[in-house]
């Protein structure tokens, strides 16, 4: 089949690739001539294990290409995927501009019956309204649109794309839902579940996904508090309760709080869409106040285990994208501690083996090193706040000889409280007891 992606950022350039790679002839589409070129010169603009393999591959096979010419790749496409931004507007809505523009350019080269599907995250009511665009701009257009939500993770994509939990397809029309299952038909052959839906039905299921997922980041990072109080072990609470088949393991470990592109934003438009229809989500409205006050008691706990002073001290950092396998730093916890940290007087001294080259954008004032153990030559303390797979092996000798004092502040868990009391270390983690060298509690 004939796809066209119209955005080639973060979920259209992997659900391109994903679609080429299941064997359809596949054009990605964007109005950044820059970004454009970048792709034809198989330089890819993010940051996601796997995808400059896969994109490769499909472009050395003829089944991707790249273009800024929407007129070229639209005809004759049997489905035309909406994969711009829809980013939070002042008033917490989400800015549907770009997916009504790529709505309108869409319009003026239909030829054939095609889907138009949206893949980008939209509020309910936006299929109809990207239908009316269409039909009001070329009356004539044989066309259906269709909701079919994206469920990727960053750094995990191409396997979620590949091996889906399941795909949610939102349509009424027959001939809509034949094409989608056409497109996903290698998938459905190995039994993915199929989610067939109405449009409106399909949109509001990301956002609940979602939001019922930052309630669960937020649900247990509220529990670690408790722990750290009472003299509980956080994760051994999560692993008690996630084992409940009703509640399960994913998304239980404490941390920092939630960031990234998807979570703040969408937790955002779904309470705005609710207050619109007059159902507020006292719920999720609290899962959001409770997310941004996360990130200042962490700064708070790195204060007070630094003595409750950091003015004039140096603070080595580990990590400052949301997440680890990716260069995001959209709404990244780093964004609101780092700066927390610098007026109270320190100085950051950070790495990230992906992220630096986005946070410089965003981060003023950071000395940033090149490799991890950069950050800690005659640093006060060593924070971590991203959990990259190469940080959990650090040569902890290494570490306190380079450290003033062996002082770590650990805010994703990556280490164990009794690993560190050996290794003489004065040990601060989430949800869990701190230990001094030998084991001692504070």
């Amino acid at each position: 089949m004939k796809v066209a992606m119209i955005g080639t950022g973060y979920v259209g350039l992997v659900s391109g690739a994903c679609f080429a790679d299941l064997g359809h002839h596949v054009i990605c589409v964007d109005t950044d001539a820059a970004k454009i070129e970048k792709l034809h010169r198989a330089e890819i603009p993010i940051y996601e294990p796997g995808l400059e393999d896969i994109v490769a591959r499909n472009v050395e096979a003829g089944r991707l290409s790249f273009t800024t010419d929407a007129a070229s790749a639209v005809p004759s496409c049997d489905a035309i995927f909406i994969c711009v931004g829809t980013p939070p507007r002042e008033d917490g809505d989400a800015d549907l501009s770009y997916v009504y523009a790529a709505a309108q350019g869409i319009a003026a080269h239909l030829e054939g019956y095609t889907v138009i599907v949206d893949k980008s995250t939209v509020p309910v009511g936006t299929g109809d309204e990207v239908e009316a665009i269409v039909r009001k701009q070329n009356p004539e257009a044989d066309f259906d649109v269709a909701s079919n939500p994206e469920f990727l993770r960053e750094g995990n994509a191409i396997d979620d794309f590949m091996q889906p939990d399941r795909i949610v397809i939102g349509t009424n029309a027959a001939r809509a839902k034949e094409v989608m299952q056409a497109l996903y038909r290698p998938l459905m052959l190995a039994e993915t579940p199929i989610v067939h839906t109405s449009r409106a039905t399909a949109e509001i299921t990301k956002y609940a996904a979602n939001a019922f997922l930052a309630m669960k980041v937020t649900f247990i990072n509220e529990i670690a508090d408790i722990c750290e109080r009472v003299g509980a072990d956080v994760q051994d609470v999560s692993r008690g309760i996630g084992l409940d088949s009703r509640i399960g393991t994913k998304f239980l470990q404490a941390g920092a709080g939630f960031g990234g592109s998807c979570f703040p934003k969408d937790t955002l438009a779904l309470t705005g869409t609710a207050r619109k229809v007059g159902r507020p989500t006292q719920i999720v409205e609290a899962v959001m106040a409770a997310n941004a006050e996360r990130k200042r008691r962490m700064a708070e706990k790195v204060i007070a285990a630094c003595g409750d002073s950091i003015e004039g001290k140096t603070i080595g950092v580990l990590g400052v994208t949301f997440k680890p396998n990716t260069d995001d730093m959209r709404d990244a916890p780093s964004l609101d501690i780092l700066p927390l940290l610098q007026q109270a007087g320190a100085h950051i001294r950070a790495y990230d083996p992906e992220g630096m080259g986005q946070a410089r954008k965003h981060l003023k004032d950071i000395e940033w090193a090149d490799d991890a153990y950069g950050v800690m030559p005659g640093a006060d303390a060593l924070l971590i706040l991203t959990e990259w797979n190469e940080f959990r092996v650090l040569d902890l000798d290494r570490v306190r000889r380079e450290l003033k004092a062996p002082l770590m502040i650990d805010l994703r868990n990556i280490y164990t409280p009794a690993e560190m009391a050996r290794a003489g270390f004065e040990y601060h983690s989430v949800g869990r007891e701190t230990v001094r060298p030998g084991g001692l509690k504070k």
